[in-house]
């Protein structure tokens, strides 16, 4: 049953869902140190292996709103319980898995779990939470999921290093999840009525299929021939099911209207102009993410960090998009959420925009890096969250859905960011052989006046400048020595960015979503 008394201070239930959230985020991204690794234990190739990450996305995008649904249902504790138990097993069986497609099958039962744990918490909150205090712990549940998903390839390096092996990367789950389940069996109290509706189960299915139909779609791209693989027939194929299946969900929620059917995405939602702009502002948020995960390889390539230490340059970011979450959350709780989105909008801009443009040493990149995790995390956290669910209109029994739909739209947004932001850095590298000729000619110099097994080192350049940088910094000073870097130089311009550009577009969109429809949000 739903209290009528609201919390007005940080609680030990409050405390369990921030370490649900912590520990499902941190999943999403530790298994990226760990991939060469796990792909050499089982014998397979790095394409093959990359199939760890994007099962993992594709149950999350599944998991989501199916999990809000069923937490509306039939309450948020019981459904929170099985979720962390869901991903607690999940854990254990990737951890001991035997082959490759136990392991697939597993990360998928893991992802299950952890899909619904950031709904249910940020529906908690909303529900048990003085409207004075919301601001406040959507925010610290921002900073917990920023964080993890940031600090994780830096934590699963150091767990590797400790531990000598990757399994310890899932089985630190199992105890932790065995401590929230016991907890929040005794300490949460259900703050949900269970709804006597029928489930809208053809909608969820065909939710679901379109969903992974997108995923796959995506995934079936790749970076190094784009515009080939886009035309080929599976990839379209995919799409096409996907656009027919989202046009079916449609139409299924709008003949339920009325009906006594709990909508999984309510029809007079999906005509509001408001909540899909705020669709969109989630796709883009989702975004901001994505990019984050080239700054290692950004880091390798500009600044010239060994690959080994280029992680370690994300924890700057990381530290500030704690404080900007924590810092969003309290001003929505002061000025709203609008303020508080034009607000991480135009920080977010200033600092993606700074590492595309402005980046050329260690202390430019250190300022950027830190305002562009400040943006993150003030975007991620609080103000769209509750901008949502009072945009909705919706009571407290109902904000799972509305959450998880807005979840939804960020999950793809961090699925198409980094096939997208791919593209652009593959399609930057094959400038190498052209933006080292035209440094060449600038100093009247030309390809023959380069040693030929340098010059095939550097016709071979894809993806990192790091390993011919350091031989060139181990040459004498000479014009051609200097000729070669400053075309590595644009090289890595080229590459990244567009990256950082199509973030802070994102970032503009957000702004100009938020400044449209800012007399809408406030009333």
């Amino acid at each position: 049953m739903k209290s009528s008394v609201k919390e007005t201070k940080f609680n030990l239930v409050a405390l369990l869902l921030l370490i649900g959230v912590f520990m499902a985020a941190l999943d999403n991204g530790i298994i990226s140190a760990a991939l060469t690794t796990i792909n050499q234990s089982f014998e397979i190739q790095p394409q093959m292996g990359a199939w760890g990450i994007a099962i993992y996305t594709l149950g999350m995008a599944v998991a989501t709103p199916i999990a809000g649904k069923l937490a509306d249902m039939y309450g948020r504790k019981k459904v929170y319980i099985v979720e962390v138990v869901l991903f607690g097993v999940g854990s254990l069986l990737v951890a001991l898995s035997p082959n490759y497609t136990f392991f697939i099958i597993a990360r998928l039962i893991q992802s299950l779990g952890g899909g619904g744990l950031f709904v249910i918490a940020s529906a908690h909150f909303i529900s048990t939470y003085d409207r004075s205090k919301q601001g406040t712990m959507l925010g610290a549940l921002g900073a917990m999921n920023g964080i993890a998903s940031v600090l994780g390839p830096n934590l699963g390096s150091l767990l590797i290093k400790v531990t000598g092996t990757w399994h310890w990367l899932f089985l630190i789950n199992v105890p932790i999840a065995v401590f929230i389940t016991i907890f929040v069996m005794l300490k949460m109290t259900e703050t949900q009525r269970p709804v006597q509706k029928k489930m809208d189960t053809y909608a969820i299915i065909m939710f679901s299929l379109s969903t992974l139909f997108v995923m796959f779609g995506i995934y079936n791209i790749r970076a190094s021939s784009a515009m080939s693989s886009t035309m080929r027939w599976s990839v379209i194929a995919f799409f096409v099911l996907a656009i027919l299946g989202y046009a079916m969900m449609i139409w299924i929620e709008k003949r339920n209207e009325g009906k006594n059917v709990d909508a999984f995405l309510p029809y007079e939602l999906l005509r509001k102009p408001t909540f899909s702009a705020i669709l969109v502002m989630g796709i883009c948020s989702g975004m901001l993410i994505g990019a984050i995960i080239f700054i290692p390889s950004f880091v390798e390539n500009v600044l010239h960090v060994s690959a080994a230490d280029s992680g370690f340059w994300l924890t700057p970011l990381a530290l500030a998009s704690g404080v900007g979450a924590s810092m969003g959350g309290r001003m929505v709780d002061k000025k709203g959420p609008v303020f508080a989105l034009v607000v991480a909008s135009l920080i977010s801009i200033l600092g993606y925009g700074g590492l595309a443009i402005l980046t050329s040493g260690v202390i430019t990149f250190l300022i950027f890096s830190i305002i562009a995790g400040l943006g993150f995390g003030f975007t991620i956290g609080a103000p769209m969250t509750v901008l949502a669910t009072r945009t909705a209109g919706y009571g407290d029994d109902r904000n799972s859905t509305v959450i998880a739909t807005l979840s939804v739209s960020r999950q793809m947004g961090i699925t198409i960011a980094p096939t997208l932001f791919a593209t652009l850095i593959q399609l930057g590298f094959s400038k190498t052989v052209s933006k080292v000729t035209t440094a060449l000619t600038d100093r009247h110099l030309t390809q023959q006046d380069v040693p030929q097994q340098l010059m095939s080192q550097v016709e071979q350049v894809n993806g990192s400048t790091y390993a011919l940088w350091q031989k060139l910094e181990m040459m004498p000073n000479t014009p051609v020595r200097q000729a070669l870097m400053e075309g590595l130089d644009a090289v890595a311009s080229a590459a990244f960015m567009p990256v950082f550009l199509t973030a802070a577009f994102g970032s503009v969109v957000i702004l100009v979503l938020t400044l449209i429809f800012r007399r809408s949000f406030s009333e």
